[in-house]
């Protein structure tokens, strides 16, 4: 099993100590890359997929770097909806 396939089990699971990090890191083996919005961004922030022309957007989680339950759950239907994970 790849280290991208033990990251997507590990998401799916929903472990209440996943990380921002780990996120794009599952994310950009998707092939969604982090948009920059310019300075006034804040802790928002978007992912987008060119090849299916998708983009995700979230808080950033802060101050700690771990994402809520909620955060996971939406990005979950939001990737299953595309056909992106099954």
């Amino acid at each position: 099993m790849s280290r991208h396939q033990k990251l997507l089990r590990r998401f799916l699971a929903k472990p209440r100590d996943f990380t921002f990090d780990e996120l794009a890191t599952l994310l950009g083996g998707l092939g969604y890359r982090q948009v920059k919005s310019g300075k006034t961004s804040g802790s928002r922030v978007a992912f987008y997929n060119e090849k299916i022309e998708h983009i995700v957007r979230f808080h950033k989680p802060h101050p700690s770097n771990l994402l809520r339950r909620y955060q996971l759950d939406d990005l979950e239907r939001a990737l299953r909806r595309r056909g992106i994970i099954p």
